[in-house]
């Protein structure tokens, strides 16, 4: 009897460090792959709706449906990706002449209501006299500037080049998740219950909502943020309103990172004397675009998945810096699972001590 359990022992660690040595070599295999399909992964999960419908549509024909759904996001995602990076060049070259002309009317005057402002007013103004005493070297900079960003757009372009073989996988996987996403997602609950139990239930639902919440509130609140920041550029008669526009839709990917953008340009307009503009576009990100922040934002997530904003912001920035851009959604996806768990012990802990 001792020999049967000590040779059950042996057989199941013998399995169990086979099964590790398999699970890191098939690491090191794909490794390469994840970022593609995380990537996949989680475009298939938030426009599963689109895809249900089409499918709905097209009964019977999974390859057509996955086909025709996977064309249409690469259009999504490339289209605009071209046309805005077209619209970059173009106003940036007007930004360019704009700032220009206006360095070359003379010294940089701050406005008498704003010089009047008790603390601020003459600091301002002699800090700006200090800054803008030598217009020739402000333009060199600019033209240097302008340089690193034209440099910038042909690095993006090139790498979008260089990359574009994780792209594609990235589209083959979502074919594929598309196609057979159901199956895949059955399987890993059933992997999962065998070691987890009844609870994996929770924690995949858990991801699920996290993820989707996640994407919808920062997509969302970046568009409505750029769109609205575009918005006032324009009303404000600001040069290159739709490049603006788009820069603070990409920094407010970061939580509270919009007012970088258009409180530097509220301060611009101020001192080069147009004051009610420039007084204007900072009511306007003050009380619309940041306000879209504090609202879509927390609704979104916080609202959905039960995690504490602060918890979520956490999470976006911990995950920018540990996993890149794809840690934008893994990091509160991590957190959600991990409040999901903490949920579950302390409910366990209070039926244990009713009992």
């Amino acid at each position: 009897m001792l020999n049967q359990s000590l040779e059950m022992l042996v057989r199941r660690v013998v399995l169990g460090v086979f099964f590790l040595g398999l699970l890191i070599l098939a690491w090191v295999v794909l490794g390469p792959f994840l970022v593609p399909v995380a990537w996949a992964g989680i475009l298939a999960y938030v426009s599963w709706p689109g895809y249900h419908w089409l499918m709905t549509r097209l009964p019977g024909r999974p390859n057509v449906t996955a086909f025709l759904m996977t064309l249409l996001m690469t259009a999504l995602l490339v289209l605009p990706m071209l046309w805005l990076l077209v619209v970059l060049e173009i106003e940036l070259v007007g930004a360019y002449r704009a700032v220009t002309e206006q360095l070359a009317r003379g010294p940089v005057q701050v406005p008498e209501v704003v010089r009047q402002l008790p603390g601020v007013g003459d600091w301002l103004h002699t800090y700006l006299q200090a800054v803008f005493a030598d217009p020739a070297q402000i333009e060199t900079q600019l033209r240097a500037w302008l340089g690193e960003g034209r440099e910038a757009i042909f690095k993006l372009v090139g790498g979008v080049g260089r990359n574009a073989l994780k792209f594609g996988l990235a589209l083959l996987t979502l074919f594929f998740f598309y196609r057979d996403g159901v199956a895949v997602i059955g399987q890993a609950r059933q992997v999962l219950f065998n070691f987890l139990g009844e609870r994996v239930h929770a924690y995949i639902d858990a991801i699920g909502a996290t993820t989707k919440a996640v994407v919808y509130g920062l997509v969302l609140t970046a568009l409505a943020q750029g769109i609205l920041a575009g918005l006032g550029y324009w009303g404000a008669g600001v040069e290159a309103p739709v490049a603006l526009g788009a820069v603070t839709a990409l920094i407010a990917f970061i939580p509270f990172g919009t007012p970088l953008v258009w409180v530097t340009i509220s301060l611009w307009l101020l001192i080069t004397g147009h004051t009610w503009e420039g007084i204007g576009l900072f009511l306007w990100g003050a009380l619309v675009v940041s306000w879209v922040d504090n609202l879509i934002r927390p609704l979104v997530i916080s609202g959905v998945t039960r995690i504490p904003f602060l918890l979520v912001m956490f999470g976006v920035l911990g995950g920018l810096t540990a996993f890149g851009l794809i840690g934008l959604f893994i990091g509160p996806v991590i957190l959600a699972v991990l409040m999901a768990v903490w949920r579950e012990w302390l409910e366990e802990q209070t039926e244990d001590q009713t009992a």
